[in-house]
């Protein structure tokens, strides 16, 4: 996992100062930018931390220009769980909110995608890329057959929502062997424009950029969105099947990435 800038390192987390560093990361995104809050945050150490990291790889974007000591220098995070993983752990970390008994049954090989954010002066530019493509290979060192977690929309007004959750329910969701769905006792509908009164352009003005890579990767939503007040977020559960993925775009995240 080399991406191509030199002052950029790519690899999984291995002490704890490296966890610390994601943690800060992510306390900086989604606490700080987002209004997140969490039982386990640490305002003081502004350390965005759960109960689940211990159990997760955690996939780091460095930048090596940036000061290390003072936790700045991890850029970008994705934080995984495989399947294995998550049977030692006796559960994925969605499990509260999206029944995910389709994909568990299905017998092929899951990783569970969290907690991926960048710093705000790595936006727009190629580190969301860079995190791709170190995805890319740990999807294929370890033969993952699906992919699937949540991505959020900034705040909890469903009515403000309402055009990007109706565009991606009817023009994304999951066919039936791969469709998760909200979990019943706070199940939010997403079909709350009929299809034919969609603004498609300004459904996906509204819709952030992490969910856009996945639809052009050919990704696909779950049923039913979870309203995440603690985390000031309205999530949708994103799948993905590898067999499935758009041959062309999977090429250019894939690109010098080998077994």
């Amino acid at each position: 996992m080399r991406p191509p800038e030199p002052h950029f390192e790519l690899r999984l987390a291995r002490t704890p100062e490296d966890l610390r560093a994601a943690q800060r990361l992510r306390y900086e995104v989604f606490v700080a930018e987002l209004g997140g809050d969490g039982a386990l945050v640490d305002h003081d150490a502004r350390l965005e931390r759960d109960e689940f990291d211990p159990f997760y790889d955690h996939l780091l974007l460095i930048d090596t220009r940036r000061d290390a000591a003072a936790l700045d220098h991890v850029v970008g995070v994705y934080r995984l769980l495989r399947d294995d993983q998550a049977a030692r752990l006796g559960r994925f970390y969605v499990e509260d909110e999206y029944d995910l008994s389709v994909l568990k049954q299905s017998g092929r090989r899951l990783l569970e995608l969290g907690r991926s954010c960048l710093h705000r002066d790595y936006r727009g530019g190629t580190a969301m890329y860079q995190l791709w493509q170190g995805l890319a290979g740990y999807v294929l060192e370890h033969g993952i057959e699906v992919l699937f977690g949540v991505a959020s929309f900034h705040g909890t007004d469903i009515e403000a929502l309402r055009m990007p959750l109706s565009y991606l329910h009817h023009a994304h969701l999951a066919p039936p062997e791969l469709r998760v769905r909200a979990q019943p006792a706070h199940f939010q509908r997403m079909d709350l424009v009929p299809a034919e009164r969609i603004d498609r352009k300004a459904a996906m003005l509204a819709t952030p950029a992490l969910i856009k890579a996945y639809l052009r990767l050919g990704g696909f939503v779950g049923e039913g969105a979870y309203v995440d007040r603690a985390f000031n977020t309205t999530d949708v559960c994103l799948v993905m099947d590898t067999e499935r993925m758009n041959a062309k775009t999977r090429a250019l995240y894939t690109r010098g990435v080998s077994r």
